[in-house]
């Protein structure tokens, strides 16, 4: 047994723009040459939205707004053979403005729908966060949550 392993605080932030969602394509470790939610760790003295505003601006210089809390991840780093595990905060939000522009370690930022994202190597549960939100069934529920109204 290896003893008690360190875990950090971590985000991602899942941009809804109308039936599309924000990806990048991790261009390093973690999930190197995966699709998942732009992301990244919480530095000191951020609270887990503020981290998710700058790191979805550092990785795809977009703007985004209503952010949620959608749920809480457990990511054992020696999958990755990284030191650390991540307790990672998956918000969702809605797409305010931009061009998406992958930086920082995002090799590619662009917006899928559910059916393009099928094809896709994708990092843990991103498929099934992006059909709560898309997914014709959650539709309403994806309303209520981001507070739009029905049409």
């Amino acid at each position: 047994m290896d003893g008690a392993r360190k875990t950090l605080p971590a985000v991602s932030v899942a941009v809804v723009r109308d039936d599309t969602v924000l990806l990048v394509k991790r261009a390093r470790q973690p999930s190197q040459g995966l699709y998942a939610f732009p992301g990244g760790k919480v530095e000191a003295g951020e609270t887990l939205e503020q981290a998710a505003r700058r790191e979805l601006l550092e990785e795809t210089r977009l703007q985004a707004e209503n952010y949620r809390p959608l749920r809480e991840i457990h990511i054992d780093g020696r999958s990755d053979d990284h030191p650390v595990d991540y307790r990672l905060t998956v918000f969702g939000a809605t797409y305010a403005g931009g061009e998406a522009v992958a930086s920082d370690d995002a090799e590619t930022a662009a917006f899928y729908t559910l059916a393009e994202m099928s094809g896709l190597p994708l990092t843990g549960s991103v498929f099934d966060v992006a059909d709560e939100l898309l997914g014709p069934e959650n539709r309403l529920a994806g309303d209520k949550l981001f507070g739009h109204k029905g049409l």
